[in-house]
């Protein structure tokens, strides 16, 4: 799979997503229109915050993650991969990682922030038709008792068919599907698109991040499985491996994307005189 340039980049790929919604006013009326609610304010917990638990555990990078003024959490992405056993899994993690790290030692469990995990999809998603998905958790027996939590999960889908969401919402995720900015946020959130394409800085970033090798990875793993090519899927990792020596990402990251180890990663850069 092709790689795109950063030139390439629109709202849809998470990079360029997550650097509009750096701008507090557009992150704001964003959430507000995709939750169907009022928000006084909100405030940054960290840009592109890496949570840690323990040294054992897998680490996650929360691009867009925000408090509002009630101290409710939320957690952005734009997604494009259409694996969605895969995504339905990272929500269950996200989860997890999010009240560990917020429950500190000796707290109490009401002190739990309520929080949303939210994923803008470019794809159809579950049954294909809804554009909202919105996932808590309720008893099976009688489905009118909410385990009351403060945990959600949504999915958004741009590619949705069912009249079921408001119109501003419609018109957001129509723009995040290709159409004309239709109303003033979405001039303001094309505007800010313009800013982070022109910015140097961000330029750099990406070509050092790499950060559709993820999707390229997946997607070869995927087709390798298929046409049952087990040495060439093997050859086609390791190049993976390659391309992200090559832009100096640490053996950490390389390791945690491709599922490699750290020492297998080692080996790889030592073949090809990268270490």
């Amino acid at each position: 799979m092709r790689i795109k340039s950063f030139d390439e980049l629109t709202i849809q790929d998470n990079f360029i997503f997550q650097k509009v919604m750096l701008k507090k006013p557009i992150c704001k009326a964003v959430l507000e229109r995709l939750l169907d609610i009022s928000i006084k304010d909100i405030v940054y917990i960290q840009e592109e915050k890496t949570l840690d638990v323990s040294l054992e555990t897998k680490s996650i990078r929360l691009d867009v993650y925000v408090n509002d003024d009630k101290g409710t959490v939320f957690n952005i992405e734009m997604q494009t991969s259409k694996d969605m056993e895969e995504l339905v899994k990272r929500t269950r993690f996200y989860q997890s990682i999010l009240d560990m790290y917020h429950l500190q030692k000796g707290q109490k469990y009401m002190s739990l922030n309520d929080s949303y995990i939210i994923f803008i999809c470019t794809f159809p998603v579950f049954s294909g038709n809804r554009h909202k998905y919105t996932f808590k958790n309720i008893c099976m027996e009688e489905h009118d008792i909410l385990l009351n939590d403060g945990a959600t999960k949504l999915f958004l889908s741009t590619k949705g068919t069912k009249d079921d969401i408001s119109k501003p919402l419609q018109r957001f995720l129509d723009y995040v599907d290709g159409q004309t900015a239709s109303d003033e946020l979405l001039r303001d959130i094309e505007s800010a698109v313009d800013e982070a394409k022109h910015c140097e800085a961000w330029r750099e970033e990406y070509s050092m991040l790499s950060m559709d090798h993820y999707t390229y990875w997946k997607e070869g793993v995927a087709e390798g499985r298929a046409e049952g090519r087990a040495e060439g899927l093997a050859e086609g990792k390791a190049e993976v491996v390659v391309q992200m020596l090559r832009k100096q990402l640490s053996l950490e990251m390389i390791a945690e994307v491709t599922k490699f180890t750290v020492e297998e990663v080692t080996a790889i850069a030592k073949e090809h005189s990268l270490m």
